[in-house]
C-alpha cells in the first residue's frame, strides 16, 4: 500500500527511503513551486497591464518557500510523533511561520513592482528594474524594517492558514482513497490540493487584505496607517466590511488551480521516485476521522 498524500507518504517512510528522496528535493520544489506560480500568477495581477508582471520575485523564492514548507511540515509531524488532525494542523501552522522570513519580502516585491506607474511614479520611469533591484532599493531607502513591512499581518495569516492548508489536504486524500492504484488518483489529488488552497484563503482571507494594504502603503506618496489595528480601522471606517472580502472571488479562482497543481506535482513525483528507484514500501499511516470542527 502506497500513502499517497505528501504527509502521510513522508512521515511513515523510513530513513533510508528518505534520504533517497531528499536528493531530488530541490527539482520537486522548484518544479511544484513553478507550475503553482505560472498557474496561478494572472490572477494576482488583474489589475495590471500584464498578466506575468512582478512574476520575478514570486519565482526567485519559490524554491526556498517550497523546501521550508515541505520540510517543516514534515519534520514536525515527525517530531509530535503521531499522525493525528491537530498535529497536521500543528506542522503545517509551524511550516507557515517559519516561511513568512522568505515570503514577506518577496510579497512586498510583487507588491511594489506591480504599482509601479501608479501615484507619485505615474509620468516617471520605472523605479524598480526587478524584484532584486526592489529589494535593494528598499533596504537603501529604508533598512530591515522597510524590507520587512507586513511581516506581523505575513505572520498572523500564514500561520493559521498552512495549519488549515495540510490538515484539509490530508484529510481530504484519506477521505477520497487517494492510491497510487486508483485510476482515479490524480484528478482526486488535484480536487484535494484545490481544495486545501480555497480552505486555507477563507481561513485568513480578511488579515491578506490588511497586510496587502500595509506593504503598499507610501507607494503613492502618502503613508496613511500607523499600523495593523489602524488599517483595519481606518478601511473599515471608509469602506465597511466589504473591504475585507474585496477580490475574494479571484483568490479563490487562483487557489485552487495553484494548490491542485502544486499538491498534486509533489505527490506524484514521490509516487513516481517510488516506483522508479524501488524504494522500500511505505506502512500505511493510521486513519484520519474527519475532523469535526477547527
Amino acid at each position: 500500500m502506497l500513502c499517497t498524500h505528501t504527509s502521510g507518504w513522508w512521515s511513515c517512510c523510513s530513513s533510508r527511503a528518505r534520504k533517497k528522496l531528499q536528493s531530488n528535493n530541490h527539482g520537486i520544489n522548484f518544479i511544484s513551486g513553478a507550475a503553482g506560480v505560472l498557474v496561478g500568477h494572472p490572477f494576482d495581477t488583474v489589475k495590471a497591464f500584464g498578466l506575468y508582471k512582478g512574476i520575478g520575485s514570486p519565482m526567485m523564492g519559490l524554491t526556498f518557500i517550497n523546501a521550508l514548507v515541505f520540510g517543516v511540515q514534515g519534520n514536525t509531524l515527525r517530531a509530535l510523533g503521531k499522525d493525528t488532525p491537530l498535529n497536521q494542523f500543528i506542522a503545517g501552522s509551524a511550516a507557515g511561520a517559519i516561511q513568512c522570513v522568505i515570503c514577506c519580502p518577496m510579497e512586498l516585491a510583487k507588491t511594489r513592482m506591480q504599482l509601479q506607474g501608479t501615484g507619485e511614479y505615474k509620468l516617471k520611469t520605472k523605479n524598480y528594474k526587478n524584484s532584486l533591484d526592489c529589494l535593494i532599493k528598499i533596504y537603501q531607502k529604508e533598512g530591515l524594517r522597510g524590507i520587512n513591512r507586513g511581516m506581523v499581518s505575513t505572520f498572523i495569516r500564514e500561520t493559521p492558514s498552512f495549519g488549515f492548508y495540510f490538515l484539509t489536504y490530508d484529510c481530504m486524500t484519506r477521505y477520497l482513497g487517494c492510491e497510487a492504484e486508483d485510476s482515479y488518483v490524480i484528478p482526486k489529488l488535484l480536487f484535494s490540493g484545490g481544495m486545501s488552497g480555497i480552505v486555507s484563503w477563507l481561513s485568513t482571507y480578511p488579515m491578506d487584505v490588511i497586510k496587502s494594504r500595509l506593504q503598499a502603503d507610501g507607494v503613492g506618496g502618502v503613508t496613511q496607517y500607523s499600523g495593523i489595528l489602524d488599517c483595519i480601522r481606518k478601511s473599515y471606517h471608509e469602506e465597511g466590511w466589504r473591504v475585507f472580502t474585496r477580490g475574494l472571488t479571484s483568490t479563490l479562482l487562483r487557489a485552487f488551480p495553484v494548490n491542485a497543481a502544486t499538491f498534486a506535482t509533489v505527490t506524484v513525483f514521490l509516487m513516481y521516485m517510488k516506483s522508479e528507484d524501488n524504494l522500500p514500501e511505505c506502512e500505511p499511516a493510521p486513519v484520519i476521522p474527519q475532523p469535526s470542527s477547527l
